[in-house]
């Protein structure tokens, strides 16, 4: 099997050099009673044979030489499984260590990292960048691939812990006032999800599975009149009084829900660290979101919704979207250049969540490791290793042609010293 092309000119080298000592030891044939044909006849013919012996050695390493079924050939297709399981235990194991990794990711700041790439940007930067990735998404994605995102994010979410995550975020989103700001924004963003009629009718039928629940609960006379008030309960006007509390909430920086909310925040991360059946709770709750069909069909109409919006919005010379995104962005941009607290918290929180995931895969590393060098197959091992150390194998080549050469020199040379200095030896 010829290699790439890319290995052939040191082939040919090594080649070159071995016929080379061949027509040496030939041309000084005719000479070897003489001292000096002796000696490069010599020569001529240990090369032939140090070149022979190697490229019999480098050959063995990845096929039979000249096909024949020698033992102790073709090493590297012969054992490339037991060579994928050591590559996958040395790196995985002995190189790509938890102390290895851990050191090296302490030396990184990932905080400083941020604010080295924020100052190379400007606004018009992350509006522009932001309008070309929004436009790219548009094209790019079907209409309905939100559904296939959101299954995969319900699948992802099931096995990862999420309290830890969230004590995080509350703690940093206190630190830079985000707290306020994130409750006023999603009272404002739900007040008007409610007036959009598809998000109102799913709104309606949650209220209907509520009440339903709750008479359902109840007993006897209890549930006949349950029945009978939940009759007369006009949704519609649920709905309009929660959509207006939701905005009187976004509207008023002081209203009384907010300041519960924000002080309940406040002590939350504490509590999840603290309380395991608080820090259950939530795994629960995010457990029964995932798996709710009502809440699945909310967010796929919502994404539905939102996908009409945005098509259109992006259809636009200057989107509003983007202006949006862009001023966050830059929001972000700036408290990165200017807050070294923040960089300081994010730099801890990657760390830590890079940590756990370390810790939680680092055993499946080898594994993977090995696995992808074992998909490369015998003859892609053998390709990889060529590609790599082909060159260097075929110097090893030539130099087993010279220093072959050297060495039967050298013999023959203390020969003729001993011929010189003791003829009748």
């Amino acid at each position: 099997m010829s290699g790439p092309p890319v290995r052939q000119p040191r082939r040919r080298l090594a080649l070159s050099v071995l016929i080379a000592a061949g027509v040496l030891a030939v041309a000084a044939f005719p000479f070897r009673a003489t001292w000096w044909g002796g000696w490069i006849l010599a020569i001529a013919e240990a090369g032939v044979i140090g070149g022979l012996a190697d490229w019999f050695a480098v050959t063995a390493i990845f096929r039979r030489p000249l096909g024949l079924p020698i033992p102790h050939t073709a090493l590297i297709p012969a054992n490339w499984e037991l060579l994928a399981a050591r590559v996958g235990t040395m790196v995985g194991d002995r190189v790509l260590t938890k102390s290895y990794v851990t050191s090296e990711l302490a030396r990184v700041d990932v905080g400083a990292l941020l604010a080295r790439a924020a100052e190379r940007v400007s606004r018009e930067d992350l509006e522009a960048f932001t309008t070309r990735i929004a436009r790219w998404i548009a094209d790019e994605i079907p209409p309905r691939a939100g559904s296939g995102v959101l299954a995969r994010f319900r699948a992802l979410l099931r096995s990862y812990a999420v309290a830890p995550l969230v004590a995080d975020l509350v703690r940093l989103a206190r630190q830079h006032g985000w707290d306020a700001r994130a409750i006023g924004g999603l009272a404002r963003i739900a007040a008007q999800a409610l007036e959009v009629p598809s998000t109102r009718k799913v709104a309606t039928e949650l209220i209907d599975a509520l009440l339903d629940r709750y008479r359902e609960g109840s007993r006897g006379y209890p549930r006949l009149l349950l029945g009978f008030a939940f009759g007369l309960v006009d949704r519609d006007r649920v709905v309009d009084a929660i959509a207006r509390g939701l905005a009187d909430i976004a509207d008023h920086p002081d209203h009384p829900v907010r300041r519960r909310l924000i002080d309940a925040l406040a002590e939350l991360p504490k509590r999840l660290e603290r309380d395991p059946e608080l820090a259950g709770r939530v795994e629960a709750v995010k457990l029964e979101l995932i798996e709710s069909t009502l809440v699945a069909r909310l967010l796929d109409d919502a994404l539905a919704e939102l996908g009409r919006v945005v098509q259109v919005d992006l259809a636009t010379p200057r989107p509003d979207l983007s202006v949006w995104i862009a001023d966050r962005l830059e929001r972000v941009r700036q408290a990165l250049l200017t807050d070294a607290d923040l960089r300081r918290e994010i730099d801890r929180l990657v760390k830590t969540q890079v940590a756990t995931v370390l810790d939680r895969h680092h055993a499946g590393l080898a594994g993977f490791i090995e696995n992808g060098v074992r998909a490369l197959g015998p003859e892609g091992a053998v390709n990889l290793i060529e590609d790599h150390a082909g060159d260097d194998l075929q110097y090893i080549r030539v130099n087993g042609t010279v220093v072959g050469g050297l060495a039967g020199g050298a013999l023959y040379g203390v020969h003729l010293l001993i011929k010189l200095f003791w003829p009748e030896a």
